[in-house]
C-alpha cells in the first residue's frame, strides 16, 4: 500500500514571468529593521565618543554623589549609601537613552534621511525600529562597563544571578522605553542642534527621583513628583532585586511599594503612547 501513496510534489524551478512570492509582512519588516539597525551601528562605529560619553557622565555623577557628597549622605535603616546609589548609576544610563534617540531622529529629519527612507518601499516602523534597536545593543555594553566598573569599587549584588539578571533586564527595557520618547522628541523638533540643547532637560527630570537620595526629605509637592516618577520605580525596583533597597515606611505610596509592578506598569504605558506616536510623525513628516 505505501509504495501506491503519492509523495508530496517538490517545487521546481520558478516559471518565466510569473513573480516570485513576497515575503510576509512581519519578516519583511525584521528585515528591514535589521538593516536599518544595521546603519545607525555604522554610525556609531565612526563616533565613539557617543559610547564614551554615555558612560562618562554616569561616572561623573558616581564621583560627585558617591565620593565628594556622599559622606554627608544617610540610608533610612543604616545602609551603605554607595550601596544605595549604584543601582541608580545604572538607572541613570537608561534613562540617558532619551539624548541619543533624539539626537539620531532629529539629525535624520535635517539630513533629509526620513524623507528618503519614507519615500522607500519599507515599514515605517522598521525605519525607527533600527533607531532604538541600535541605542540598545549600546546600552548593553555601556551597562556592562558600568556594572564592571561598580564591582571594581567593591559593590555587589545580594540576591543571586536570577534577580541579578532580571535587574539587568528591567533596565534595558526602560532604556529601549527611553530611546522611543528620545526618537518621538526628536522627530517633533526636526534639528539636531534642538534636540542637543533639549537634552539637558532629561538632568532635572532625573534629579527630581530617589536615585540619588530617598524623597522622604523632600517637601511635599516635590516628593508627590519624585514618588511617582516612572525613573524612581524602575530604580527602587532594580534596588530591590539587587538587594540595595532601602525599607520604606507606610507613608510610602503605592509605586515605592510594589516597585517592580509599577515598573513595569510605567514601560507598557510609555511604550503603548510613544511608539504609536513616534510612527504616526514619521509617516506624517513633510506633509
Amino acid at each position: 500500500m505505501s509504495a501506491l501513496t503519492p509523495s508530496p510534489p517538490t517545487p521546481g524551478p520558478p516559471t518565466p514571468g510569473v513573480p516570485a512570492p513576497e515575503p510576509g509582512r512581519a519578516r519583511r519588516a525584521a528585515s528591514d529593521a535589521g538593516t536599518l539597525t544595521l546603519r545607525v551601528l555604522l554610525h556609531y562605529r565612526h563616533s565613539p565618543g557617543l559610547i564614551a560619553a554615555s558612560l562618562l557622565a554616569p561616572l561623573a555623577m558616581l564621583l560627585v554623589f558617591g565620593y565628594i557628597f556622599g559622606s554627608a549622605m544617610s540610608v533610612p535603616g543604616g545602609g551603605s549609601y554607595r550601596d544605595y546609589l549604584m543601582p541608580g548609576m545604572f538607572m541613570l544610563v537608561a534613562v540617558n537613552g532619551v539624548m541619543p534617540s533624539m539626537t539620531g531622529a532629529a539629525r535624520d529629519v535635517g539630513r533629509g534621511v526620513t524623507d528618503r527612507l519614507r519615500s522607500m518601499p519599507i515599514s515605517r516602523s522598521a525605519a525607527l525600529f533600527g533607531q532604538t534597536l541600535a541605542d540598545l545593543l549600546v546600552s548593553v555594553v555601556v551597562l556592562a562597563m558600568m556594572i564592571g566598573v561598580a564591582l571594581v569599587l567593591g559593590w555587589r549584588a545580594h540576591r543571586g544571578l536570577a534577580d541579578a539578571a532580571a535587574a539587568f533586564g528591567l533596565l534595558l527595557l526602560f532604556r529601549f522605553t527611553a530611546n522611543w520618547v528620545g526618537v518621538f522628541l526628536g522627530l517633533l523638533v526636526g534639528r539636531e542642534d534642538t534636540a542637543g540643547q533639549l537634552s539637558v532637560l532629561v538632568f532635572p527630570f532625573s534629579m527630581v527621583t530617589n536615585i540619588f537620595v530617598t524623597t522622604g526629605g523632600m517637601p511635599g509637592w516635590l516628593r508627590a513628583a519624585a514618588d511617582w516618577n516612572p525613573v524612581s520605580s524602575v530604580a527602587e525596583a532594580v534596588r530591590e532585586l539587587f538587594g540595595d533597597a532601602a525599607p520604606q515606611t507606610a507613608a510610602a505610596p503605592w509605586p515605592l511599594h510594589h516597585p517592580l509592578a509599577a515598573a513595569l506598569s510605567w514601560s507598557a504605558l510609555l511604550l503603548a503612547l510613544f511608539v504609536p506616536l513616534a510612527v504616526r510623525r514619521f509617516s506624517a513628516h513633510g506633509r
